[in-house]
């Protein structure tokens, strides 16, 4: 597949005017240009009970477009000029590409000060917010709903990272970016910090980006991204959704906060069946559930290289290859942060510490009930 022509010529300096984002967008593939009263119509002209998320560079709102399709617009906050960034990188990333377990990109709005991203409307709101319960939800997750779960992202990012040309490494693979539809298959969205791989190329260098916890410790340490980041993080992504918590929970007893360290005790010891969500009764196959967990390890190894690819996970989560067990430990980025933590006092931190229950990389307003305490480098995350 050849895309992204639009963006790459220019995508190492930040447009600053209306005009140079005009001109960027106007060789952009198989984009719809929505009017900005076509928008306002579609929300009730923005109303507040149409908002479904809110993030630091804009709100995004349900719309019921002309023909009676409902939308997801996301529309970006006026003056954010790295948010303009953002905006240009997610239509230059999603524009051209389609795959059923991808949200789907309709346009655009590129009116005067205006910046907004069109998406397809998702019915279940986001794996955070249902799932992990940074919101109230009534949806149940059986094991063989979260077996399709991990599979579809999986698949997803297989093809970002190895069917489309130039290959995509999404770069923010967490539980607020992947929603649900109305049979709880999933999308992978917000492809605002997405980078393309140029052929050849073995790494790309660019500013740290991402959420800690999902954050591969290389990637945060070197500033090199691979796709094996993005593999990083679907693996610490399916411990969630096998076990049902977030990575990283501050109410737990010391030895247990931090998902990726306890899962690796666990598999030391042999006891990994003890990670899977009471939530489900018991009812779930215990041989299967062990087998994602230790997928999910081969994929947070702390050695990039032993990572499998994604078209490797998806065999094994298919049952198509053998998982492997000779897995080595995993790349814990509480060593990242302690020396971080540690060079707070002689310079000032570039980090954004969200507290528990207020996280903002959410899709929507916390409920504030979860213990999903996350530190972001850039918010940008939005409910498409």
């Amino acid at each position: 597949m050849s895309c992204f022509s639009f963006l790459s010529r220019r995508a190492s300096r930040l447009p600053r005017h209306p005009a140079e984002v005009d001109e960027e967008l106007s060789s952009a593939y198989n984009i719809h240009i929505y009017t900005y009263k076509e928008l306002r119509n579609a929300t009730d002209d923005f109303s507040p009970s149409n908002k479904i998320g809110e993030g630091g560079f804009g709100s995004v709102y349900k719309g019921r477009l002309k023909g009676g399709v409902f939308a997801a617009i996301k529309v970006l906050s006026a003056g954010s000029k790295q948010g303009v960034r953002e905006f240009l990188t997610e239509i230059n990333v999603i524009s051209s590409v389609e795959h059923e377990n991808l949200v789907q990109l309709y346009g655009c709005c590129v009116e005067g000060d205006h910046r907004i991203l069109v998406y397809n409307y998702v019915e279940n709101n986001s794996l955070s917010q249902t799932l992990l319960g940074c919101g109230h939800s009534s949806l149940q997750f059986s094991w063989r709903t979260r077996t399709k779960i991990c599979i579809g992202i999986a698949r997803g990012l297989a093809f970002l990272h190895e069917e489309v040309r130039p290959h995509i490494i999404h770069r923010d693979i967490k539980a607020s970016n992947i929603l649900l539809d109305k049979d709880l298959s999933p999308k992978i969205a917000d492809f605002g910090l997405a980078k393309l791989m140029p052929p050849n190329a073995t790494h790309v260098s660019t500013r740290v980006a991402g959420t800690i916890g999902y954050l591969a410790p290389e990637y945060a340490i070197r500033g090199q991204v691979t796709r094996k980041a993005d593999i990083y993080s679907f693996g610490v992504l399916m411990l969630e959704i096998v076990s049902g918590r977030c990575n990283r929970n501050s109410k737990l007893p010391i030895g247990e906060q931090d998902l990726l360290e306890r899962t690796w005790g666990l598999y030391e010891r042999a006891e990994l069946v003890m990670l899977v969500d009471t939530a489900m009764d018991g009812d779930f196959d215990a041989e299967e559930a062990c087998k994602f967990l230790k997928i999910s390890l081969l994929c947070t190894q702390d050695a990039p290289k032993l990572r499998p690819s994604m078209s490797t996970v998806v065999k094994m989560l298919t049952g198509e290859v053998a998982v492997n067990d000779d897995i080595t430990k995993p790349g814990l980025i509480s060593d990242f942060m302690d020396l971080k933590v540690r060079s707070n006092d002689d310079k000032p931190s570039t980090y954004n510490t969200v507290s528990s229950g207020s996280d903002q990389n959410d899709h929507s307003m916390s409920s504030g009930n979860t213990s999903c305490a996350t530190i972001t480098f850039t918010d940008i995350s939005y409910r498409s």
